[in-house]
């Protein structure tokens, strides 16, 4: 939408021009067709009406019905749909009835996989709206000439609003006035300093993290105050642009979800082909009836089909959430559990992921020493450190040097940021590079309080900032600045608690330590006093003859657990790579803090220089890229993923939505996030640790490993079950002809015993195997490759192995017993619990290829004998006349026992190694 069309004013000439931070307030005026004393009601209340409320619009809402649909939309559960109608399309059969119960089985499970799934994802959205504030901003504005405060969803373009610290900006806005006025935009553009702001035109192409005479939407004032008029509202503002790049793009399938759903095709496919191939058999070559011919159909397509594996998938990806909700991650999208464990690339922000979101002091110069200072963020605990001793705590003594105690106080005595009240939520107010000051002098136990008498604001344009507070009987001025700004009104210096002059030695030394400070990417600030003044005085008196007291260098620190979980992500063969807004020196300094390489880091100017094919090379060296627009990012995160990396991408501010939407795993912070971010990603951290993700990671390659143990089991046992009914059939007609081509019933397994064992026998020792502790070496492996997915060679072997084997001597079982007892339903019974026996011993086996012990999960042992109880009452209870089994004699047991030991014997030595 052009300029023009979103302002009916506008004259063409300005129309041409959408840059507001390079207009003139006076050209920006005459755009909007307002002025400074703002609009009328009524403009107010038109405009309102033409670009509607200033609001962010999610157009993703989702209904638990849509949620509950949804569990139901992936091939495998259309393959368990299509058995439960075959099984009711008997009784369309002449002389049949529809099967009622192998269909009542199929839905059962369906239903319980459905309300598994529903569960999960809807308490991860009641969890991520608790998350969400519910507070109804407010902004003041001036209309008709006054002052009002209005609710910040109806200012409208043209609006001019008046700004304070602690203000939340309401709207995209060019600054009218501006007096010592900063902003803190970390979550928009990823720097960690407030921002200074002015009202002078800036350069057309400044990046947003300069535009100097603009506030933007979602951002907040941490001093002086300001006026701006309302350029963009709504879906028009900055943050407004990346929610509608986030609700254009489209949701990605995780890796497991399109592995399920090929898996699914893949089954389908091949029973489709199976029934195909034994109907036209059947046909062609035997004497079977029509009804014969189709009962066998289905019983094929229920064997082929793992009726238990979306529930058995569904509850371990929902087990794996649960556990990682108790390490402070809400999953909200299950898939992604399992994704986690083959993430290879972690895409991080550096503001408030990586680093505290906290400026803090961490170096400081007086006239004769530089003293390193420990801790970190608000904690007022932390030393002062001298040649490696300490020299100061934070118990409530001074320090020992004066020169120390001097520059201390004067930056918390020369501050406008404060403690506080216990109602409030942060525990400081205001400039985050003020705050800092403060935390410093409480380390040191420095006295902050002073009656301040007068004061001469900060603004870009002096680079300066005086207080005038009373001490004892006289007055002092204290300045804070820019160190060149300040070391040029000062004519002496503190040292060792003396006046001293300033020579041009001393003035040459502070300024290389200064160069010292900044080339560690600190942000240094000059300190000095003048004692004995009026306070009644001009600033340009005030300012003059002042004594230089030292320097005081702050960053945003890297958390304290970071460079132990980068180590250990690099160590699991995941690379780390920073992404950030801030500029390039403090992203390398804070990157080589916590382990990463600076070497080679690139600028959002020189991303945007590089072709996809120049970046797709790029990435795969550097780990440090700084002053990134969030299109830059997502650039960076597509070039990695176009390279075959599974990525993952962390993130707290506006600015990082879209990479975190576009990401194999989106990852928010609960705690720092903004609501769009949060909204984008598919987990959040809910205490804002990167830490958290390598436990994450752990926990997500120990599912996968899971998921392979249980799909091994369940599908090694439904391959068994296809080739006994296929080979079975095929055999019976040549062997029995009259008997399998007379007999609709005379299948080598019924429909309802295939359920049986799918559902009830196997079920519950394969959501035992879900819940498998996690191997100890599962961070020492290399991530799995991406075309390395649940069935790769060893899985596909085991399941071809175990099948066959089943296959073999199942098929030998029931002929022989058929033939040596003349008696299909023992023939059926014998083969049953063959199945049933062997698959309880199976499940052992193949765990003992996956490195765990026998004893190690009380809850499969649990699963079994559950699972062998059923089954006994299945032989001894009336039940056994439901399923057509008769009660196994010794002579039956005997050979039972026989191919069980058979099977896990030979399947011991085929299958049982441990993977590596």
């Amino acid at each position: 939408m052009s300029e023009a069309q979103r302002h009916p004013a506008v004259t063409d000439e300005a129309a041409a021009d959408e840059a507001w931070h390079a207009q003139s307030v006076d050209a920006v005026f005459e755009t909007l067709q307002t002025g400074e004393s703002g609009l009328s009601a009524e403009e107010a209340a038109s405009r309102l009406d033409e670009y509607g409320p200033n609001e962010l619009h999610d157009d993703e809402s989702v209904s638990p019905l849509a949620l509950f649909v949804a569990q139901f939309q992936d091939a495998l559960i259309y393959l368990l749909i299509v058995a439960a109608v075959l099984s009711l399309a008997t009784g369309v059969l002449p002389g049949q009835e529809p099967n009622y119960v192998d269909a009542g089985l199929i839905l059962l499970i369906l239903l319980g996989n459905g309300v598994f799934g529903f569960v999960q994802d809807y308490r991860a959205e009641k969890s991520l709206e608790r998350l969400r504030e519910m507070s109804s901003p407010e902004a003041t504005v001036v209309r008709d000439g006054r002052r009002q405060v209005v609710d910040a969803t109806t200012v409208v373009p043209g609006d001019v609003v008046v700004l304070e610290a602690g203000d939340a900006v309401p709207a995209d806005a060019r600054l009218v006035e501006a007096q010592a006025l900063a902003t803190s935009e970390a979550a928009l553009t990823g720097e960690s300093a407030s921002v200074s702001k002015t009202t002078e035109p800036v350069e057309e192409e400044a990046p947003l993290a300069e535009r100097e005479t603009m506030v933007y939407m979602n951002t907040s004032v941490v001093a002086g105050r300001g006026v701006a008029v309302v350029v963009e509202t709504g879906m028009e503002t900055q943050v407004g642009g990346i929610a509608t790049q986030l609700q254009a793009a489209p949701d990605n399938e995780t890796p497991f979800q399109s592995e399920v759903d090929a898996l699914g095709r893949r089954i389908g496919l091949g029973v489709g082909a199976l029934i195909l191939l034994v109907v036209a058999v059947q046909l062609l070559l035997t004497e079977a009836n029509v009804v014969a011919v189709v009962l066998t159909a289905i019983t094929l397509a229920v064997a082929a089909v793992p009726e238990g594996l979306p529930a058995v998938v569904t509850l371990t990806l929902a087990l794996g959430a649960r556990r990682m909700v108790d390490r402070n991650a809400l999953v909200r999208r299950l898939p992604v559990v399992e994704s986690l464990g083959s993430v290879d690339v972690i895409l991080t922000d550096k503001t408030g992921t990586l680093t505290e979101n906290q400026m803090t002091v961490t170096r400081v110069a007086t006239g004769g020493e530089t003293y390193e200072v420990t801790g970190s963020g608000l904690d007022p605990e932390g030393e002062f450190r001298l040649d490696g001793e300490a020299t100061s705590t934070a118990d409530g003594e001074s320090p020992s040097s004066p020169d120390l105690e001097a520059v201390l106080r004067c930056g918390a005595v020369c501050n406008d940021a404060e403690r506080a009240t216990e109602s409030d939520d942060d525990e400081y107010l205001g400039d985050p590079t003020e705050v800092a000051l403060l935390v410093s002098a409480r380390k040191a136990g420095v006295d902050v309080d002073a009656d301040r008498v007068a004061e001469v604001p900060f603004s870009s344009e002096r680079q300066r900032m005086t207080v005038v507070v009373r001490e004892e009987d006289s007055h002092t001025a204290y300045t804070k600045g820019a160190p060149e700004v300040v070391l040029d009104r000062c004519d002496t210096v503190l040292v060792d608690g003396e006046v001293r002059e300033l020579t041009d030695d001393r003035r040459r030394g502070f300024l290389e330590s200064v160069d010292e400070f900044a080339g560690d990417a600190l942000r240094v600030l000059g300190f000095a006093r003048r004692e004995g003044v009026d306070p009644d005085a001009d600033e340009e008196t005030l300012e003059t003859g002042l004594t230089f007291l030292g320097l005081q260098g702050m960053i945003d620190p890297p958390r304290s657990e970071v460079p132990d979980a980068v180590a250990d992500c690099r160590k699991a063969g995941i690379r780390v790579v920073m992404v950030t807004g801030d500029n390039v020196e403090t992203a390398k300094a804070v990157g080589e803090q916590v382990g990463f390489d600076p070497t080679g880091a690139m600028t959002g100017s020189e991303i945007a220089d590089c072709t996809d094919e120049e970046l797709r090379e790029r990435v795969e060296e550097v780990e440090v890229f700084a002053r990134a627009t969030p299109e830059q990012k997502v650039r960076v995160l597509r070039a990695l993923r176009a390279n075959g990396h599974t990525v993952a991408m962390t993130g707290d501010g506006v600015n990082d939505a879209p990479g975190v939407r576009t990401a194999d795993v989106g990852i928010a912070m609960g705690t720092r996030g903004t609501d769009v971010t949060r909204d984008a990603s598919d987990m959040v951290l809910r205490d804002d640790n990167f830490a958290t993700i390598r436990d994450a990671v752990a926990e997500g390659r120990g599912i996968f490993d899971n998921i392979r143990s249980f799909v091994t089991f369940l599908l090694s046992a439904n391959a068994g079950e296809v080739f006994t009914v296929f080979v079975g059939v095929l055999v019976g007609s040549v062997l029995f002809p009259r008997l399998f081509a007379a007999q609709a019933e005379a299948l080598i397994l019924t429909p309802v015993m295939l359920l049986w064992i799918n559902l009830v026998t196997d079920g519950p020792p394969a959501l035992a195997l879900g819940v498998d502790p996690t191997a100890d070496d599962v961070l020492e492996r290399d991530p799995r490759d991406e075309d390395d997915g649940v069935i790769d060679r060893g899985v596909a072997v085991s399941i071809l192995a175990i099948g066959l084997t089943l296959a073999a001597v199942g098929v030998t079982l029931f002929f022989e017993s058929l033939s040596t007892f003349g008696s299909l339903a023992r023939a059926q019974t014998v083969l049953f619990t063959f199945f049933v026996l062997s698959e309880m011993g199976l499940v052992q086996v193949i765990r003992r290829r996956f490195g765990q012990s026998p004893l190690s999960n009380p809850w499969l042992l649990a699963a079994v004998a559950a699972s062998l109880a059923l089954h006994g009452l299945v032989l001894y209870t009336p039940l056994s006349g439901l399923f057509g089994v008769v009660v196994p004699t010794a002579a039956d047991w005997i050979r039972i026992g026989l191919a069980v030991g058979v099977v896990l014997v030979v399947n011991l030595v085929l299958v049982g190694r441990k993977q590596t």
